[in-house]
């Protein structure tokens, strides 16, 4: 009985999976036109072409009327590329004097119409041909005025943390698209995105590399691995405070360079906060230095900030683009760093109590031990070969998401296999997926406004305030990026930048991609800014809180927002010198 019972809930969950995927059930095919007449002896007229707007990018899903002779023969939509293809017959000898008439039209769009004849089209037999390019400019309809608010009331909610990031981010997206679905199928105007261009928005590539390096994080640090950089760190200090200082800002920058920023701040705060407690020192002056440190050695690589990711992904940048690039004035920021703390800290780190090194050094030694050295074997075996197909990805044309998901199903295979690490684990507590999502619904609501007008009315404002300069767009790319991702999180910032600087990129003369890495320094250096400038401080400031140290927002800022400042200048400079 059971079994019957399952095989007629598994055939009607066949048949439901079936209703959903079936175009013509769920609804999601293509608009059917009018019935086209059959003509079985008669004239084929193509049509084709791309629908452009202002910036000359495709406009996707614009619907496209075809009449003719007042008669609509065709309703078609435009592809993600904005091209489209339409063809119908006609009755022998009829084209010729036919008045074709295309419309296209998109909320957020002006209705644009071409006229023809049937002498404008090209014949070849019985085949008649056309290709069009409808450029549509843009308004400010009600789509683009709701999409910026809600925008608005998200980024509000994001960077004041009245609600959680992702809850704040999955409401607008849910939001716009409830809003297209509902009152914009009543009113085509306050349409603002379908599902497919909300699927169509999301950079997979981004989402799929921050997991895979989460799951080989997760298994690192079963292995102890980092406990031990610290002990090595002060063993190789012998009790000078600030020498150790410096030797965890350099290993914070450079784990943070091929880990991730946010991942490295987990596993080193817990680590120097002992330290600092065994020295009879505030964490706070050490972790300060070392958040700071995150963020610069961050920006050296593709997969060290998520601005980063997000930018090669969409930039088509490899990673060694990012290292040629920015590793050099990363390096110059971390020196820059040491001498800032020193001027900063530099009584803290001296009045530092050390009443034996050597014994404490042995304490160390005994707790921070590598816990699995096989595991840790397998593990840094699978991460140097990720790390070779991120340098080299870019030669076997693959994306940087595939090189971190190879080496996380590799290292996760072995480590279950040798029942070294726990699965479920592995999944609930290593894979940050309030993170995930948080990305996910947020290329959503980017990409609504970027369909609705709003981010290329931002590209004109800045385009017409450089006035097609490349060091007046620079310097506004930087330092606009670097006071925005110090007062907002630098990820939407990050995403709504993104198609701005293409255009500009594309219309600047000699910009190339030194605009790519204006962004880059601004949003990663200007994370420094605030506690709530990046993800890495909110990260650490969080867990150093949760230890009885805490830090205000003017705390924070009154140290660190000076070095923002200083860095992003030196960055500046830099771009402009060596570009």
């Amino acid at each position: 009985m059971y079994k019957k019972k399952s095989v007629f809930m598994l055939s009607l969950l066949v048949l439901a999976v079936s209703a959903v995927l079936s175009p013509a059930v769920a609804g999601h095919g293509p608009k059917e036109g009018p019935s086209k007449p059959q003509i079985t002896d008669g004239d084929t007229v193509y049509l084709a072409g791309t629908v452009l707007d202002p910036h000359h990018e495709p406009v996707p899903e614009a619907e496209l009327m075809v009449v003719v002779n007042g008669e609509e023969v065709e309703h078609i939509v435009t592809s993600h590329s904005g091209h489209f293809v339409s063809h119908f017959q006609m009755k022998k000898g009829t084209v010729h004097d036919a008045r074709i008439k295309i419309t296209a039209r998109k909320a957020s769009f002006k209705a644009q119409s071409i006229q023809l004849s049937g002498r404008d089209l090209a014949q070849k037999g019985d085949h008649f041909y056309y290709t069009a390019k409808i450029t549509m400019p843009r308004v400010l309809g009600p789509a683009f005025w709701i999409s910026t608010v809600v925008f608005v009331l998200a980024y509000v909610l994001i960077a004041f943390e009245l609600l959680h990031r992702t809850i704040a981010a999955m409401l607008g997206a849910a939001l716009m698209m409830t809003l297209s679905y509902t009152v914009g199928t009543i009113l085509p105007e306050w349409h603002i995105l379908s599902f497919d261009a909300a699927i169509a928005s999301i950079d997979m590539n981004v989402i799929f590399l921050l997991m895979g390096m989460m799951i080989i994080v997760g298994v690192l640090k079963h292995t102890g691995v980092f406990q031990w950089c610290a002990y090595m760190s002060y063993k190789l200090a012998r009790g000078k405070v600030f020498i150790l200082a410096i030797y965890l800002m350099i290993f914070t920058a450079v784990s943070s360079a091929f880990l991730d920023n946010v991942t490295t701040m987990l596993l080193l705060t817990g680590v120097a906060i002992e330290i600092c407690i065994s020295l009879s020192l505030n964490p706070l002056v050490m972790l300060i230095p070392l958040v700071l440190a995150s963020n610069i050695g961050g920006t050296a690589t593709l997969i060290g900030d998520p601005p980063n990711i997000m930018i090669g992904s969409y930039a088509g940048l490899t990673f060694m683009d990012f290292v040629i690039a920015l590793a050099l004035i990363c390096g110059v920021s971390m020196i820059v760093l040491i001498l800032f703390s020193k001027f900063v800290w530099g009584k803290d780190y001296a009045t530092a109590k050390v009443e034996n090194v050597e014994e404490y050094i042995q304490v160390l030694k005994k707790e921070y031990q590598i816990t699995d050295p096989t595991l840790l074997a397998y593990g840094l075996g699978v991460l140097g070969f990720a790390v070779f197909l991120f340098l080299s990805h870019g030669y076997w044309h693959m994306e940087v998401s595939i090189a971190a998901l190879m080496g996380a199903s590799i290292l996760l295979t072995i480590a279950i296999l040798t029942k070294k690490v726990n699965l479920i684990e592995i999944i609930e507590k290593d894979i940050e997926w309030p993170t995930l999502m948080f990305f996910i619904f947020l290329f959503i609501i980017v990409g609504a406004v970027e369909s609705s007008g709003l981010l290329a009315l931002i590209a004109d404002w800045i385009l017409k305030l450089s006035q097609g300069d490349f060091v007046m767009a620079c310097s506004l790319i930087i330092w606009v990026a670097a006071i925005m991702s110090a007062f907002v999180d630098n990820i939407p910032f990050t995403a709504t930048m993104l198609p701005i600087v293409a255009y500009l990129s594309s219309v600047i003369p000699g910009a190339e991609n030194t605009l790519w890495w204006a962004l880059a320094l601004g949003a990663c250096f200007g994370g420094n800014g605030t506690i709530i400038g990046a993800s890495a401080n909110v990260v650490t400031m969080g867990i150093a809180e949760s230890r009885g140290y805490k830090i205000s927002f003017g705390g924070f800022m009154k140290v660190a927002f000076p070095y923002m400042v200083i860095s992003v200048a030196i960055a500046h400079a830099w771009l402009l010198i060596f570009r």
